[in-house]
């Protein structure tokens, strides 16, 4: 009993992490006019959680050897609900920002701990179901962030997004103090490599900072992304050097040696670009597109998480019956290629329902995908090295998502005026459908009370929020397709797809 009490609570502290990736994303618009900042600077509060996160998660072997994985877990647990409740209490951007990175800080522990946990608890044989476990996690904590979000935002106040964190952090801090042991396999850190450290910091910091406000800032354009990307690449390619030669590294990269794990780093980095640019672009075409609210935007993927949460279970009992992970990683594909194609048919008239059958393949792909590649990440390491693949795995998933978004962003600004220059050039006196459309929208602003003139007026407006509308709209479903080359190459690495040991 105490060692399923256990499970939960850490899965729940990594659904708790990961819900807090996405629920803010919602909230933004109500945090910009209540703190008095700009849209783009109230992105900040997104960026700076990323960052911290994407810091911490590869360095979490390190920490729990020198910290003790007991103090170091239930510290980040108390970190992470302290810093919640003091974003919930923010005054001004800045504040927020600064607990919003502590609170991310905090969380890294959260995920990456929470994994090796639920992977002791079974023996190796056992290690798909475990796979299964925490993947609920994985996939609900990102899929139930923005559902989350926009009831609370619709219902009651941005504020309480970070302040229905705290119970959650207390129960969770009291039940590991209770039941959490100290890792069996921890070793004391003989000597800490703080060049490693920093170097990992202004690495991953600036990358991290680079794809968030890239598309923002016009990319190249800003002097600082220029800086930040000469200073990521310097960093990580001195980081990556001096890793694998000094003999106790703050991130040991020499487990990526394992067969097993560099495929399933991969793998897992072009599956978090599946799984977080999905969830990004669809709140976008039910809000800005087909009028849904924050809540009703939720209600879409509802349906996926159940069913995935099931497959999650089932695929892990399949795996541990024999059957070759390779054949669930195809079928995981193939299901989120059948996605990706049915998204890219819909038009402005699509149904509720057709776009949440859609998304149950989006979830049963996921899910198919996530269990082997987990259990593949760690299916080859010793036990002293699983803390720090199932850190690397983790980060992959979460760059695969920084990676995705900011090429999505990109592409659609990029390209929504190609598409605009494109749809006008058709608008023109001797398209006859063009002018009675014209004279239709002309006619109905005029049966409002307009003169001919402004009702005129109106009407090109009207037009022209349309060909916005629709450049918008083709460009989204388009970017969709873009996932396709990723998928290819991810079918492609299932040739060499390694067996467990």
């Amino acid at each position: 009993m105490k060692r399923i009490i256990l499970i939960i609570t850490v899965i729940s502290a990594a659904i708790m992490e990961l819900i807090d990736t996405s629920i803010v994303n919602v909230a933004l618009n109500y945090m910009s006019g209540n703190l008095g900042a700009t849209l783009e600077d109230i992105s900040w509060v997104v960026t700076a959680y990323g960052i911290a996160n994407v810091i911490i998660i590869p360095m979490t072997s390190f920490l729990v050897n020198n910290l003790g994985r007991r103090n170091y877990y239930i510290g980040s647990i108390i970190l992470f609900t302290f810093c919640s409740f003091m974003c919930g209490n923010s005054t001004n951007l800045w504040e927020l920002v600064m607990f919003r990175f502590l609170q991310g800080i905090g969380g890294g522990a959260l995920l990456s701990v929470s994994a090796m946990v639920v992977y002791e608890c079974f023996p190796k044989e056992k290690q798909n179901i475990a796979s299964a476990l925490f993947g609920i996690g994985v996939f609900i904590g990102p899929t139930i962030g923005p559902t989350l979000g926009g009831f609370i935002t619709d219902n009651f106040s941005w504020r309480w997004i970070f302040y229905i964190n705290i119970p959650l952090g207390i129960l969770a801090a009291i039940l590991c103090l209770k039941l959490l042991p100290e890792s069996p396999t921890r070793q004391k850190v003989k000597k800490i490599d703080w060049p490693g450290i920093i170097l990992l910091i202004i690495g991953i910091g600036s990358l991290q900072t680079v794809l968030e406000r890239g598309e923002t800032e016009d990319w190249f354009a800003a002097r600082y992304i220029i800086f930040l990307t000469v200073a990521a690449v310097l960093s990580l390619v001195l980081f990556v050097h001096r890793e694998l030669t000094i003999p106790h590294p703050v991130v040991k990269l020499s487990v990526l040696k394992h067969p097993s794990l560099s495929i399933s780093a991969i793998l897992t980095f072009i599956t978090g670009i599946g799984m977080f640019t999905s969830i990004y672009l669809t709140p976008v075409l039910a809000q800005r597109f087909l009028g849904f609210n924050p809540a009703q935007a939720g209600l879409l993927l509802l349906p996926g998480s159940i069913i995935a949460v099931f497959a999650l279970i089932i695929t892990g009992k399949v795996l541990q019956k024999g059957v070759p992970p390779a054949l669930v990683v195809l079928l995981g594909f193939c299901c989120f290629i059948y996605f990706n194609w049915s998204m890219a048919q819909v038009n402005l008239d699509v149904s509720f329902a057709t776009i949440s059958i859609n998304l149950i393949f989006r979830a049963l792909g996921m899910a198919l995908l996530t269990v082997p590649l987990a259990s593949l990440a760690v299916s080859s390491l010793k036990a002293e090295d699983m803390p720090q693949g199932t850190a690397i795995n983790n980060m992959m998933r979460q760059l695969g998502g920084s990676f995705g978004i900011s090429i999505i962003n990109t592409y659609i600004a990029r390209r929504v005026a190609l598409h605009r220059t494109d749809l006008i050039s058709n608008l023109t006196p001797d398209n006859r459908s063009v002018m009675d459309r014209l004279q239709t929208y002309t006619s109905l602003f005029q049966s409002k009370g307009f003169g001919f003139p402004e009702a005129q007026q109106k009407a090109i407006g009207l037009m022209e929020k349309i060909v916005v509308k629709q450049s918008f709209f083709f460009k989204l479903y388009r970017c969709l397709y873009g996932y396709w080359s990723g998928i290819y190459i991810c079918l492609t690495f299932i040739i060499i797809f390694p067996e467990e040991e």
